[in-house]
Formats: C-alpha cells, structure tokens, sequence
C-alpha cells in the first residue's frame, strides 16, 4: 500500500504538525467540559442516592409505584423501539433506493420531531384525541382512551424517537448507492434475499447505532410524555416523570436512587455507543480481499 504521506502536498499544513502545548491545552479543555457536564452530575446522582445506604437505595427501587413507572417504560421502549426500527429501515429503503414523488418532504417529515418540542409533541396529541379534542368525542363513544393512558404514553414516545433510526439509515444507504443490490436481482436473488444477504449486512453497524439512541431517547423522554401521561402514580407515570415526583416532594433519596436507573442507562448507551463506533471505524479500515495494496 502506498504512502498517504508522499499524497499530501507540501504547502498543506496537518494538524497534528501543532505544537505539543496546543494539544494539551485542547485535550484539558475537553476533560474540564466531561468533567463539569458529564462527570459531576453522574457523580452527583450516585452520591445522593447512596449517600444513606443501600438499604435505603433498595428501598426506593422495591417501592410498588417505582416498579409500575420502570415497568411503563419498559412497556413504552419496547413498543416504540420495533415500531421505528419498521419504519426507519422503510423509509431508508424508499429514500435512498428509489425516486418518487415527495421524497423531499418525507424526509422533512422524518425530521418533524427534531423541530418541534416535545411538550408541543404533547399538546398536539391532546387536541387531537383528548376529551375535547377533535376525535376526542368519537374515542369515548366507543370506549377508547388514548390520552391520560398507556397508549397515550407509547404513541408520544414513538412520535419523538421515529427520526433516529431513520436519520442514521438514510445517509448511509445512500453512500453505499443501488449497485450491490441490482447485481443481485439480475443474478435472480429475490427482494427478500436482496434485502436480507445484502442490505441488512451493509447497514448493520448503522442500524444497531440507531436502536440504541432511539431507545435512550424512548426511556429517558420526559416533556411529551408528561402531558398526555396524566401523573396518575403507579398507572401512567415513567421513571423519568416518577423521579419529578419524587423530588417535588422532598424525597430526595428516592427521588436520586431512581434516577440512577437513568443514569445507568445514559452510561450502558454511551458504552454501547462508543463499541459501536469501534467496530465502524474497524471495518471501514480493512481493506477488501482482492484489493491492489
């Protein structure tokens, strides 16, 4: 393989040519920024929630309404994490394989929720299906609660995290272009061959990147799901909305030993995240078999 250097012309100055100082003060800056933001508040959070004890800690996460708000959670991410894996892949799929008309709003749509807060998120889906909303009437003629309710809670949790998936496909599938994909349908592989031997493959550091935001986002979202949840304790409230309870009412300790749920979470995403990238970096760096070097 050739040398990338004896490639780089003579006036171009690499930033690694910088003097040592300069790459010491900009690595002390970025620590300070991790430890400030980063850092202080996770230790903050452990602290305060073991600070009394782990007899204490335990008894916090053992309390019945704290079970039915981690429960919810579990309930609304496993939901809403499935739903936009579905339609993530499609929509990268459409966007990136074909043209039609309207793919330019789609893909404006895709990037719907990254605009709008998600207390609006919230307050749409109430005037759309709370009680004086606009099918609000229709819904309790036939017995169904969507607002102050589950479903409320999951379809608000899918509304926000839908673009994460879809945002981290579409770039992707279009840099990879249409070629492997047509060599295999006029070799006679079928859509779902293509597809599965094929696209999956190509896209599945990508994908799995994805999921893993789309799921923090899910068990973390607190602005939309707070409005349509209600706060009924032990039925509609999420971890994030039980630890605002919680604190409202002086109980620190719990309000702290459940947010460390979160904040093992934030950890775990940033973990897998951080492997993820690994491996990207990884295979982008081996060099195909068969290639000149």
């Amino acid at each position: 393989m050739r040398n990338s250097s004896r490639l780089q012309p003579s006036h171009i100055k690499i930033a690694t040519c910088e003097p040592r100082i300069v790459a010491r003060i900009l690595i002390a800056i970025a620590l300070f920024y991790l430890a400030l933001f980063l850092g202080l508040p996770l230790f903050a959070v452990f602290y305060e929630a073991l600070g009394k004890g782990w007899e204490l800690y335990l008894e916090a996460l053992r309390d019945p309404d704290a079970g039915s708000a981690i429960e919810l959670t579990l309930i609304a991410a496993a939901i809403a994490v499935p739903a936009n894996l579905i339609f993530g892949v499609a929509a990268a799929w459409a966007i990136a394989k074909f043209e039609f008309r309207g793919k330019n709003l789609l893909i404006t749509l895709i990037d719907l929720p990254f605009a709008v807060s998600p207390v609006v998120s919230g307050m749409i889906y109430v005037l759309l299906f709370g009680a004086q909303g606009w099918l609000g009437p229709w819904l309790q003629e036939h017995d169904i609660k969507l607002i102050f309710a589950v479903p409320g809670i999951v379809l608000v949790t899918i509304f926000v995290t839908f673009p994460f998936i879809a945002r981290e496909l579409i770039p992707l599938m279009q840099a990879q272009g249409k070629d492997e994909e047509e060599a295999a349908v006029s070799l006679g592989a079928s859509g779902w061959q293509t597809f599965w031997r094929i696209t999956v493959p190509n896209i599945k550091w990508g994908l799995l990147y994805g999921v893993i935001l789309c799921n923090a986002r899910a068990m973390g979202e607190f602005g939309a799901v707070s409005v349509v949840s209600g706060h009924i304790r032990g039925m509609t409230n999420t971890v994030p909305l039980h630890v605002e309870i919680l604190y409202n009412e002086y109980n620190f300790v719990a309000a702290f030993s459940v947010a460390s749920l979160l904040a093992l979470l934030a950890l775990i995403t940033l973990l897998a995240k951080s492997i993820v990238e690994y491996r990207v970096r990884k295979d982008s760096q081996t060099i195909p078999h068969g290639e000149t070097e």
